[in-house]
């Protein structure tokens, strides 16, 4: 009952922000820049520029993103990605970087000292994560090397110490490891669970540390969320005879997931004194919304706004398909068969910058944001 009068507070919060159309306030950004890695969940266009399977720059995508627009975000408006970059002061996720890379017309030196976006949908914490599926990716490994072209730009404007003092300051997102385990369960593996678990948060150790050595200090990390209950999961679920159900192998794997990255985080920043976190149990967060969905303003989260199949989970939000579309997409949990809508992508956001230690440890992305840090 704790948890859910805690969660609901946030709920409330929440509808105040939605009234004030700035919750940071009007062009108060309280860091210079925002850096975001991960997967389909917070990708706002990058595999728009991929020979890649998993696209979301048609129609239903953006039914409620400003002028309906299909903008490659896996959702019906803003992704969770905006709705932080809205509470850092942004009016939206910084750019993604293929994005800008491809428009000659826009100012590549100049847009990327405010951030920029490297999530691919499909893409995971190792490098073969994705492929199969999808045809291609670009895994975080590349993000990061992205990243680092970034930072040589940035410094031929500002020069080292400047450039040294904006990375410092800035604020970096992690949304990434649920590919991994959804490969694991299409490509039925019989790998062992635990060593599988533990090469991936190895992996994904290093990664942490090489953008820490580039000059990162403020990560927002999230865990991984129960994707087992996502439409695409249940639907999987019921016709391998598991009934109404969430699948128990992904949110078995998600809680993994977490534990292991709650003590990677405890060894990084032991080891990296400087480095600062914030760490969000996205598990326990859309659990709460599952189990108590009326408190936040839901009405369905077992099905997809958008789809076909059982729950709405068996085929994507494609037009020509003809798919399924609620009119009532507030409501809804899930917009497609794997992704948030926008009203949840809200709610998580809004846990995720204000929440406290039932939700986030040891600080929210409020908190760490002001944290001053030695450069």
């Amino acid at each position: 009952m704790a948890r859910k009068q805690n969660f609901a507070f946030y709920f409330l919060l929440l509808a105040i922000c939605v009234v004030d159309s700035n919750p940071a306030g009007a062009n108060e950004r309280i860091v210079p820049a925002i850096f975001i890695f991960g997967d389909s969940a917070i990708d706002i266009g990058t595999n728009n520029f991929l020979n890649s399977y998993a696209k979301a720059n048609f129609r239903y995508n953006g039914i409620d993103f400003p002028y309906s627009k299909a903008t490659g975000r896996f959702s019906n408006g803003y992704n969770i990605g905006d709705q932080l970059a809205m509470r850092f002061g942004f009016k939206k996720s910084p750019p993604a970087f293929l994005y800008l890379l491809n428009n000659t017309s826009i100012d590549f030196k100049k847009k990327i000292q405010r951030g920029v976006n490297f999530a691919s949908a499909g893409a995971g914490i190792l490098d073969d994560t994705g492929f199969k599926a999808w045809n291609a990716v670009i895994p975080l490994s590349q993000q990061i090397q992205q990243f680092k072209t970034v930072i040589g730009n940035i410094t031929e404007v500002r020069g080292p110490k400047a450039t040294a003092k904006l990375l410092a300051k800035s604020f970096y997102i992690f949304c990434v490891g649920a590919n991994e385990f959804f490969d694991y369960m299409r490509n039925k593996s019989t790998a062992p669970r635990e060593p599988f678990v533990a090469s991936i948060l190895s992996t994904y150790y290093n990664h942490l540390k090489n953008v820490y050595g580039m000059g990162a200090r403020k990560f927002g990390i999230m865990g991984v969320a129960p994707i087992g209950c996502c439409p695409y999961a249940r639907a999987i679920n019921k016709k391998e005879g598991g009934g109404d159900a969430c699948m128990p192998l992904l949110n078995d794997f998600a809680q993994a997931f977490y534990n292991s990255t709650f003590v990677l985080l405890q060894e990084l920043s032991s080891e990296l004194p400087e480095l600062k976190y914030s760490f969000a149990n996205v598990y326990n967060m859309t659990v709460d919304m599952l189990d108590n969905y009326p408190s936040f303003g839901l009405k369905d989260v077992k099905n997809a706004c958008c789809g076909l199949g059982d729950y709405n989970g068996v085929f994507a939000c494609y037009e020509p398909i003809y798919p399924n579309l609620c009119q009532n997409r507030s409501e809804y949990l899930f917009w497609d068969l794997y992704h948030p809508s926008q009203a949840a992508s809200e709610l998580l956001a809004e846990t995720l910058f204000h929440g406290d230690s039932k939700y986030m440890t040891p600080m929210n992305f409020s908190v760490l944001a002001e944290v001053q840090v030695h450069i």
